[in-house]
Parts: C-alpha cells; sequence; structure tokens
C-alpha cells in the first residue's frame, strides 16, 4: 500500500494543477452511473460488463471476503446473483476480474500488499453463468509466478480476442505490465513475463476491440494503444473525482468506460468515450471529457473545490484504515 504521505502528495499535486473533470451520465437505461447498494460490497475491486446480461456488472470484494463474485444490475444498483466459486483454496487478496472472449470470467487473486511476500498468486476461471441467480460453481485455479520474482498487483486483464492474459503489477516507483503464457494451465506455474513499463496501476481494461489499454490509479489514468501484445502510444484519460478509486471497465458496446470505488455504496460513473471506442484523451484537441468543460448529473458544471477537500480526507482515511489491517 502506497504511503499516506505519497498519496496526500500525489492529491494535492492533481488539485493544484487543475480541475478534475466533470462527467456526464446520459439515459435512463443500462449502463448508467450508479451506487452499489448491496451492503455486503464493501471493497469493491474490480468490474467487468457481462456479454450476456445487458447493464449488469460482476464485481468482488478486495481481502477477508471468501470465494463469492456478485452480478450487480446498473439499472438498480441491486445485486442479481451471488457466485460462490468452489474448487479453489481460501482467497487471500483478489483484485480484479475479466471477462475472457471464451466466456469466461477470471478473477485475480494477485494483491500482495508486502510486495513480494507470495512465492506465487492465483488466478481463478470460470463461465459466466447464463442464468442469473444465486448459485455455485466449480472454479478452475491457475498458479501463477512472475519471471522476474514476486511482486504486488492489482489489475489483471484478458485480451478480448486472443484470450491472453495480462497483469500490471502495482509500484509506486512504477510497475510492469507481464504477458500470461498463450494458455494457462493446471498441475504447474503460469510464469508471467514482464512486456511493458506501466505507471502505478489499481486496475485496467482492454477496449472491446482490443486495440486499447486503460490503466487507472487512484488520482489518474492512461490510455495506451495495443497493438501484437505491446503497449504504444499513450496518454492521459479523464478520470472522476473518486474515494479509493480502484477499478475500471469498460460497457460491452465500448461507448463508455465504467470507474469505480470501495466503500459502503460506492459509486460506479460512467465516463463516455468519444467516437465509441476510442480511448479517451485528457482534453485539448483530442475530444473526451476534459477538464472544466463538462456538465454532471444534473447538467451543472463540474467543478472541484469543495469535493476535492473531502475525497482526500476520505481517500486518506481508507488508506489508513486499510494499514491498520495489514
Amino acid at each position: 500500500m502506497r504511503s499516506l504521505l505519497t498519496v496526500s502528495a500525489a492529491a494535492a499535486l492533481l488539485f493544484l494543477t487543475g480541475p478534475v473533470p466533470a462527467v456526464a451520465d446520459e439515459g435512463d437505461g443500462a449502463d448508467r452511473t450508479f451506487t452499489i447498494e448491496d451492503p455486503r460490497i464493501t471493497e469493491s475491486s474490480g468490474l467487468a460488463a457481462s456479454r450476456i446480461h445487458p447493464g449488469v456488472y460482476w464485481t468482488h470484494n478486495d481481502s477477508d471476503d471468501g470465494p463469492y463474485v456478485y452480478a450487480v444490475d446498473s439499472r438498480t444498483g441491486k445485486t442479481v446473483a451471488t457466485i460462490t466459486m468452489q474448487g479453489v483454496g481460501e482467497p487471500r487478496d483478489v483484485e480484479a476480474i475479466s471477462l475472457g472472449p471464451d466466456g469466461n470470467l477470471y478473477v485475480g487473486d494477485i494483491g500482495d500488499n508486502l510486495d513480494g511476500s507470495w512465492d506465487h498468486v492465483w488466478i481463478y476461471r470460470f463461465p459466466e453463468p447464463k442464468r442469473l441467480a444465486d448459485a455455485t460453481v466449480r472454479a478452475t485455479q491457475f498458479d501463477v509466478t512472475y519471471a522476474d520474482g514476486a511482486r504486488n498487483a492489482e489489475a489483471l486483464m484478458v485480451h478480448p480476442v486472443t484470450g491472453r492474459v495480462y497483469i500490471a503489477s502495482k509500484n509506486e516507483d512504477g510497475g510492469g505490465l507481464y504477458e500470461g503464457p498463450q494458455k494457462l494451465t493446471t498441475g504447474g506455474n503460469n510464469v508471467f513475463r514482464r512486456v511493458g513499463e506501466v505507471p502505478w496501476v489499481t486496475d485496467g481494461a482492454f477496449s472491446p476491440d482490443g486495440r486499447n489499454l486503460v490503466l487507472r490509479s487512484y488520482f489518474s489514468a492512461r490510455g495506451y494503444a495495443f497493438e501484437n501484445g505491446r503497449l504504444g502510444e499513450d496518454r492521459a484519460v479523464s478520470v472522476p473525482l473518486q474515494g479509493q478509486s480502484e477499478s475500471v471497465t469498460y460497457t460491452a458496446d465500448g461507448s463508455a468506460m465504467m470507474f469505480g470505488s470501495e466503500g459502503e455504496r460506492s459509486e460506479v460513473v460512467r465516463v463516455e468515450v468519444e467516437g465509441g471506442g476510442r480511448t479517451p484523451s485528457a482534453g485539448g484537441g483530442g475530444g473526451g471529457t476534459s477538464a472544466g468543460d463538462g456538465e454532471d448529473d444534473d447538467g451543472r458544471t463540474g467543478t472541484v473545490t469543495g469535493g476535492a477537500v473531502a475525497v482526500v480526507v476520505i481517500v486518506l482515511a481508507l488508506l489508513a484504515a486499510k494499514r491498520r489491517r495489514g
């Protein structure tokens, strides 16, 4: 976990260098900004948009919850299915979830707050349920190691075309993008190898066509062109102002990104993707939601003066509490 001093400095720099982009929530149907209403979900740490249940998002808690994955309907914020994974060990620190082109959900038990205390981590895989109802499913467990040694990570992304799994490590001095084997196997280690350099990351997601990768942190995000398994040109991405910002996913149609955070009744915020599939820039000739020129859900121009202070206080409190638990 990043030091409170470092996080405070990052927050101060963000708020001194410019306003946070306001976010529009258009329409009254699915895939809009919503609040997770389930009192069991207090540490939503990953998001994945369902492909067979429109408007439904899969999420999970961070550590100390169990082998559970929740389906939340964006129309109401209510949980419409609780899935219990069977056939896996006791989860340690579940940080990410992603939906592959094979129709399977991949759950990343990849967190390591001591940054190298586990000699291996796990990925769980099970088919996305065709019916939304509470159920127990048999999941496959894969052992994962890194070619350059153990490390902390919170972002797992399955490429929507190739099905290859990628992990972005989390380090305050910069992390790495790790590529898994062409196919995950049981009965041995799946070695992930470093193929790129990334900033401090709490989650990531591929666009539905696989041509863009977005990686977020607590206060910012970056978008990358992605081709042949490698990172290309990168650019800043507009993000909403949230508390402990932990998750991101694209909507199933690629028209927007959904940004989530931890906490009770946490909000998942929709940010439009200009062009319906290209990662949005941070303003200034590139489109997307730019700083200070958008409107919030009520049509008001967005500002951050009062909200920024509140959010920084909340973030620091959450981080302090998490450190005490660790």
